[in-house]
């Protein structure tokens, strides 16, 4: 009776430990396309973007809303002492005397209205200024948009490789420990030496360090794609191979530079900057320009014992005209050439940077499908290797040092295939992140 009870507690606080496990680990499959857009929904750079993107939007309503007329209202009321009040003027009426008034308050209020009708053209420079820049901001916002979908892409190899490389040393230490059982037994017997078994063993070990060292890339690629993605850092990310795909359909280079010049956000931003700057040397120079505003007030007033006015409005038109600018304006419009001058400095600088990035990029797909080719052979050498090996080690003829060898060069052979072609995968979508296409052919798969 009590071993039943101890079993049953036993079972009770088995199951409980493992619910308690399930809870606190969630497993999840996760694909390429849904890895990025989670990257970049969760990317804290897009949201200090989309800061920015807003500050612009409200500079283009700041620049839109000097249209407007503009309007001043000011009121007083004074207390005064006892003024000396001198009317130059005589009062009209019979008598040839009159008192000065007493004055000892005073109140006023005055409205003013402005509404600019011709500005030189400043106030609609300013307009095409503001809003070429939103738009440069929000192609800032696109471009690194485009990166944070590399890096996803780059992270979600890394986890593939790093899953990969623990399910290949687990096999291997499975074929390692089932070897040294059966060298054990043969050691036994005296069919062995005991140098050859304490190779297979240390063999063995070194193939669970490695496959520790494996695991811990393992949870730290895994902790890395949680924190990308904004996933509980405990949940555990399973890659979908189906996602990686190698079949690589290349065009010529000189077309991918085509369509980074097409595509590319941040040539479009720097594109919109220049349009502004061309802008603002057109708005400085306007400031030479008179400005015509139609004007308009309203003035009350009440002195006690004085003088009352109600009812006096104005209307009328204002023309400014700073003449100062004729000379003054020189340096402002040579700073602002000079601004125009630098971005057209450095969208030749960006071309020729996204040339060489494209080129590199290309000849690493060519490069990386070779090296598919070239350890594709690798696999099949070292899978035949380890087969005419295993053949003369069971015939005497070859060394268990020999066959540990040709076993390594097996499992290395594998390992680099699989990376092969995951690395392939991420070099192809470097050249379409450079090419300005990440986001239009990654996301979909």
């Amino acid at each position: 009776m009590k071993h039943k009870v101890t079993s049953l507690v036993a079972v009770l606080l088995l199951v409980l430990f493992s619910t308690r496990s399930a809870m606190a680990q969630e497993t999840r499959t996760i694909s390429l396309g849904e890895a990025i857009n989670l990257s970049i929904e969760n990317s804290k750079q897009l949201k200090l973007n989309q800061a920015k993107i807003d500050e612009a939007v409200a500079a283009t309503k700041e620049a839109e809303e000097r249209r407007l007329p503009d309007a001043n209202v000011s009121a007083s009321v004074l207390q005064l002492s006892h003024p000396n009040i001198n009317l130059k003027t005589k009062p009209s009426g019979s008598g040839t005397s009159s008192s000065t008034p007493t004055v000892s308050s005073a109140a006023y209020g005055i409205l003013n209205l402005s509404l600019p009708v011709y500005a030189g053209g400043r106030i609609r420079y300013g307009i095409e200024s503001a809003n070429y820049l939103q738009q440069a901001v929000k192609l800032d916002a696109e471009n690194d948009k485009d990166a944070i979908a590399l890096n996803a892409v780059n992270a979600y190899i890394n986890l593939y490789k790093a899953a990969a490389a623990v399910q290949m040393v687990q096999e291997n230490l499975e074929q390692s420990r089932q070897r040294v059982k059966e060298l054990s037994n043969l050691e036994k017997n005296g069919l062995l030496a005991r140098n050859d078994l304490l190779k297979a063993e240390l063999q063995s070990s070194n193939i669970e360090l490695s496959l520790l060292d494996a695991e811990n890339n393992q949870k730290l690629a895994n902790l890395n794609m949680n924190l990308m993605l904004g996933l509980p850092g405990k949940t555990v990310l399973l890659t979908d191979s189906a996602s990686i795909k190698n079949n690589l359909s290349l065009l010529p280079v000189e077309q991918y530079e085509q369509l980074a010049l097409q595509n590319r956000k941040d040539i479009q931003a720097l594109n919109e900057r220049t349009k502004a700057a061309a802008t603002g040397v057109k708005a400085v120079k306007a400031e030479t320009l008179p400005s015509v505003a139609v004007t308009g007030g309203y003035i009350a007033a009440d002195i006690p014992n004085f003088i009352t006015v109600t009812n006096a409005v104005n209307i009328g038109v204002g023309v400014q005209y700073n003449i100062g600018s004729l000379w003054k304006n020189k340096s402002k419009v040579l700073q602002a050439e000079a601004r125009q001058k630098q971005l057209q400095a450095s969208r030749e600088i960006l071309d020729d940077a996204i040339t060489l990035q494209i080129s590199q990029a290309y000849e690493n797909v060519l490069s990386s499908e070779k090296r598919i080719e070239v350890y594709a052979k690798a696999v099949e050498q070292a899978n035949e290797n380890y087969r005419i090996v295993k053949n003369k080690y069971n015939n005497s003829l070859a060394t268990t040092t020999e066959l540990l060898e040709a076993d390594v060069a097996q499992l290395q052979a594998k390992m680099n295939y699989s990376f092969a072609q995951a690395d392939a995968y991420a070099t192809y979508n470097k050249l379409l992140q450079a090419s300005g296409l990440i986001n239009n052919t990654t996301i979909s798969k």
